[in-house]
This record gives structure tokens, C-alpha cells and sequence, in this order.
């Protein structure tokens, strides 16, 4: 209650203050998972001053938002941007809805609050693209920065809470762990049971860089008040009070404002003087940035504003009236986001909470004595995987290009045993229910502007299912999610499967009939990634290993946008850390 009376007057007193004043040292758009880690950090310096612009509103006190087990309640919703895709003809010709939080504390108030980082060694893969220091080692000491681990109490511990101290951070402000009517009483045992009899281990603490095997996983959420711990929560409120930042709500950023466009002298580059914005009533203004413009609107709105700045690929800027401040053709390419699906079980028996229980499967879990077969398989088909998602980039990403990524993603699956397959089984009820997807597509994608208007959307095309792997991989995770409700001691309880159900899917069913379900009856999990990515320009990249637009002198991207492959885990952990090593970065350049 008392961060809500804060929260209210700091508000005020906020947009106050941005309606007064049309200059700042940094502007940062998006009040989202990254925009508010970097805007907090910049503004821990009284000189500094902050802009930070968000089109949606507070949602402090939204219970759509702030219940610990309300997964879902905001789909929908005003605070759910919604985002559809174009038709996916790999599965099924139907368009998906990949959802986005619009809101303060973007999509952190509206995603599933699991805290889980990624595989050490998918990390240390980025410093192979050209991003020198960004690696496991020098990437965990920000993981820990941000976060506030909640110890785990006597009771949580008895119903399976783990954790390994050394990998984790108590004293910032993002919250983390356990809270009572997330466990299940002694259903952990069950469950890591039969995890364990269909060969994958226990693991204490998945966000120790080594996530394979059975674990309750801790989410972000404030113990003490029993509420969702959203980036808002963590970073914003408490400090919506310094005079150095402002917040504009209601308001949505189109266009990079330019101070000059063409070279005047060898060597200099466009500067950014600030960003055109409209407010919910559709008043236009510009808001001046006096150092940098950082974008932070996520995966799906950070290379749309790109392009319609001028800073793209010139065959589509050019197309829709743009002129090209900037050639930089890979903007909007390198989309990869991850299918999910479910399947449900009844049970004989009573579960007294949700479970936040997962399991992370690698390659030979998931495909057991076809694995060296499968390994030969997709080795021998890199090349065609590249030559497919270049001709479907019209060229602007090249088969010697994507077959070099493709050859690190391959290595990182087959040879660093990197898990391919998370599981999360939820228990509510005499429900289990088992969530599933393949982490590691090798499809991509894109995202670009579809006319010269900045107030419309983009066409999304994640490519879902596009080559071969993508396809086992899922039914892969498919048949694994299966077994485990049918695997002992689970089985003891476990009635029968509702769905899909034998009847739609048989028990000995092959690789087309679970496809043919799947393609279905899948969704998006909503972990869009790599759109302006962060590697050397020569393998497509869009920022630098400072998170600087190429061709630039001060625009940077601090999103999901940035990360060049897919990680294990959930994304949110992992763009806190990158938020947080962005914000030192820009600092250093004070």
C-alpha cells in the first residue's frame, strides 16, 4: 500500500516534470525489462538527466498483473500489445499472436515470472560473432547485480526449493524467489522422481550457467507482499521521485530525429538529436536528447523504429518514401522466437498449488539412441538451412553468413550438449499440466515496416517450423513431455491424458501425426529475439559490442532485439544482465 501512495505522487510529480521540460541528457523508449534497468542506472547520477517514453500507462496496482499465479489474466487486455504475425505457411498458413506488455514495466508485468539464466556456454558463444567480453564470466557478475535473492524459508526448502549462494545476488532490486502457493507441498519428490527415472538429473540451481535436469525453479516475485516483482516494481517506482527522470506515459516514440544526416566531415556519423512522439490524443512534439537515444521497445518495435528513422535496408526504406539515413540492410532480420504447446493429464489426486517445477532436456535426453543419426542429419544439412533462410531474406543475409551462425548453434547443441527442451509441469488441482517447447529453432525470421506511416505496425514472419530440426525438436519435446506424467511415481496418480489424448495422438504415433497436431494447436512463447542483433557486421549484425547501431554516433538498442541466438531459460534474466552492462558501457562514455 505504501509503494502504491509513493507510487502515485512520484507519478505525478513525473509527468509534471516531462511536461515542462523538452530536453534531456538520455532518452530511453521503453519503460520495459531493459529501458527501465538502463534509465535507473543513468539516473543514479544527480547530473544526469533521464527521459524515459512508454505508450502504456501504470499498472501497479492492475491485479491482472500483480497476482504471483495470475499467468494469462492480462492476454488481451489494453496492456497486451498483441502483435500478430503474418500467416506461417511452415505450420498451417495461420498467423500467431505474440504478446508484449504495454505497459510500465513492459512485458515483465505480463510474462511468467520464471527467473531462469542461460547455458554458460550459449554465452560465451557471443564473443565468437565479434563481441569481445561478452561472455559467461564477465555477463555473471550483472546477473547478479540486479537481482535480490529471497532466501528460501524452512517450508519452501521442505517442498523443494534449492539454491546454490555463490550464483546469486542480495542486494538489487530485482526480487527473486519462492512463494507459498507457488509450491505443492511434497509433489517435488514425485516430480523429480520421475524426472530422474527418464534419465535427467536433479539440479539445485539452474541459474548456476548449467541448466539440465530437474529443478523448482525461483520466480520474480516480493515474498512480502505477495505480488509479481516486474521491472517497475524493481527499478522505477522506487525511484520515481529524482528530479533527473521523467517519465511520458501515454506516449509513443515513431522516428529518430536527426542533427545531421550527411557526412560533413571523414568519418562522422548521423547524431541523433532526439525522437518524435505522439501522445495518446495524438499530438506530435519532439523531445531532445542532448548525449544519446537508446532504444529499449523490444524485439518487435526497436527495428521498426529503426527503419522508419531511415536506418535499414535501403530497398525497403526506399520503397515506402524513407530516406536512408543509414544502409544497414540487416535491421528487422535474425528473428527467432520459440513455439510452445501444451498437453493436460487428470489425476486421482488433490495439488495444492501451481508447482513451479522444470526440467531442461539436451538432445540426447530428448532423442535417446537417434541421436548420432540426428547429429549426422542436421550437420549435413547446414547448408541447406542457410541457403533456405537467405533466399527467404531475399539475399540481405548470405548462405557463407548463416551457415558460419548456423555452425556455432549446431556445436553449441550436439557437441556443448546445450538443453534443447524445457519442460514445465503445473499442477493445479487433479490437473497436470505439461507446457513444452524446442529452445533452439534454427529458423529466423524477420520484422519490417510495411508502409511509411511510423504509427503502424510491422509484418512479423518468425518462420515457425521452417526447416527440418525445428520440426523433430518439437515433437521431439513432445513425446518427452508425455512420458513424464507416465513415468513412475507421477504414474501412480496420473488417470489418463485429456489432451490431446490417445485418440487424436495414438501412443506409438509418428513424427507426422504429432506435427500435424502440433501445427495445430501451437502458440508463440512470446521470447522474440535477434532482431537488430549484437555481432560483427560482417555476420549481419545491427549494434556493436557496446550496443551501438552501426553507421550511428549515439543511438544504442537495449532489448531482446541485441541477443544473437536463443538462450535457455527465460529471456528476462538475461536482458537484465545485458541492461545492466549496457548502462556501465554508457557510462564509461561520459
Amino acid at each position: 500500500m505504501l509503494l502504491s501512495i509513493v507510487a502515485l505522487f512520484a507519478l505525478c510529480n513525473a509527468l509534471a516534470s516531462a511536461q515542462q521540460v523538452s530536453r534531456y541528457d538520455y532518452i530511453v523508449v521503453g519503460a520495459g525489462t531493459s529501458g527501465l534497468v538502463v534509465a535507473e542506472r543513468l539516473s543514479e547520477n544527480s547530473a544526469i538527466t533521464v527521459a524515459i517514453i512508454e505508450p502504456g500507462e501504470s499498472v501497479l496496482n492492475n491485479t491482472n498483473v500483480t497476482s504471483p499465479t495470475g499467468y494469462g489474466l492480462a492476454f488481451g487486455t489494453a496492456i497486451d500489445w498483441q502483435y500478430e504475425s503474418v500467416p506461417q505457411v511452415y505450420a498451417g498458413n495461420k498467423p500467431q499472436v505474440l504478446r508484449a506488455g504495454k505497459a510500465v514495466g513492459g512485458t515483465s508485468t505480463i510474462n511468467g515470472l520464471n527467473y531462469v539464466r542461460a547455458q554458460d556456454v550459449q554465452i560465451d558463444a557471443w564473443e565468437q560473432l565479434g563481441n569481445d567480453g561478452w561472455n559467461w564470466a564477465s555477463l555473471l557478475p550483472y546477473y547478479k547485480k540486479s537481482e535480490y535473492f529471497q532466501i528460501p524459508d524452512a517450508a519452501q526448502r521442505a517442498d523443494g526449493a534449492n539454491y546454490d549462494p555463490s550464483y546469486h545476488g542480495y542486494s538489487g532490486p530485482q526480487k527473486v524467489g519462492w512463494t507459498n502457493e507457488m509450491m505443492s507441498g511434497t509433489w517435488a519428490a514425485e516430480v523429480n522422481a520421475s524426472f530422474a527415472n527418464l534419465g535427467l538429473p536433479y539440479n539445485p540451481d539452474e541459474n548456476s550457467g548449467q541448466t539440465r535436469g530437474f529443478t523448482v525453479r525461483p520466480y520474480m516475485v516480493d515474498q512480502a507482499e505477495d505480488v509479481r516483482a516486474d521491472t517497475a516494481r524493481a527499478f522505477y517506482w522506487p525511484n520515481a521521485n529524482r528530479p533527473n527522470l521523467s517519465l511520458f506515459t501515454g506516449t509513443t516514440a515513431e522516428k529518430i530525429i536527426w542533427a545531421n544526416t550527411t557526412n560533413t566531415t571523414a568519418g562522422s556519423k548521423p547524431t541523433a538529436a532526439g525522437i518524435e512522439v505522439v501522445s495518446a490524443g495524438g499530438q506530435r512534439r519532439t523531445i531532445y536528447a542532448n548525449k544519446e537515444v537508446i532504444l529499449s521497445a523490444g524485439a518487435l518495435r526497436s527495428p521498426l523504429i529503426l527503419e522508419y528513422s531511415g536506418v535499414g535496408n535501403p530497398a525497403i526504406l526506399q520503397k515506402y518514401g524513407i530516406k536512408v539515413v543509414v544502409s544497414l540492410p540487416t535491421v528487422g532480420e535474425n528473428l527467432q522466437d520459440e513455439p510452445s504447446s501444451t498437453m493436460s493429464f487428470s489425476a486421482n489426486a488433490s495439488f495444492n498449488g501451481s508447482g513451479p517445477y522444470g526440467g531442461y532436456a539436451d538432445v540426447s535426453d530428448v532423442f535417446g539412441n537417434s541421436t548420432a543419426q540426428l547429429n549426422a542429419t542436421v550437420a549435413s544439412s547446414l547448408n541447406d538451412y542457410a541457403k533456405k533462410v537467405s533466399q527467404q531474406s531475399n539475399g540481405t543475409v548470405t548462405t557463407a553468413v548463416l551457415e558460419k551462425l548456423f555452425g556455432i548453434q549446431y556445436d553449441l547443441i550436439f557437441k556443448e550438449a546445450v538443453p534443447i527442451t524445457e519442460l514445465i509441469v503445473s499442477l493445479y488441482g487433479s490437473t497436470i499440466l505439461m507446457s513444452y517447447w524446442g529452445m533452439l529453432p534454427f529458423a529466423r525470421g524477420n520484422i519490417h515496416i510495411t508502409s511509411g506511416n511510423a504509427s503502424e505496425l510491422g509484418a512479423i514472419n518468425p518462420n515457425y517450423f521452417m526447416l527440418d530440426y525445428d520440426v523433430q525438436q518439437h515433437v521431439g519435446s513432445a513425446r518427452l513431455a508425455r512420458k513424464v506424467p507416465n513415468t513412475a511415481p507421477l504414474s501412480s496418480v496420473m488417470i489418463k491424458e485429456t489432451y490431446p489424448g490417445l485418440s487424436r495422438v495414438p501412443a506409438n504415433a509418428s513424427d507426422d501425426v504429432w506435427f500435424d497436431f502440433i501445427k495445430q494447436t501451437y502458440r508463440s512463447n512470446f521470447h522474440a529475439v535477434g532482431t537488430a542483433a549484437m555481432m560483427s557486421q560482417d555476420l549481419g549484425g545491427v549494434v556493436d559490442s557496446n550496443l551501438l547501431v552501426y553507421g550511428t554516433s549515439n543511438v544504442r538498442v537495449v532489448d531482446a532485439s541485441v541477443v544473437p541466438f536463443q538462450v535457455c531459460g527465460h529471456s528476462v534474466s538475461t536482458l537484465y544482465a545485458v541492461a545492466e552492462k549496457a548502462a556501465d558501457a554508457i557510462k564509461a562514455a561520459q
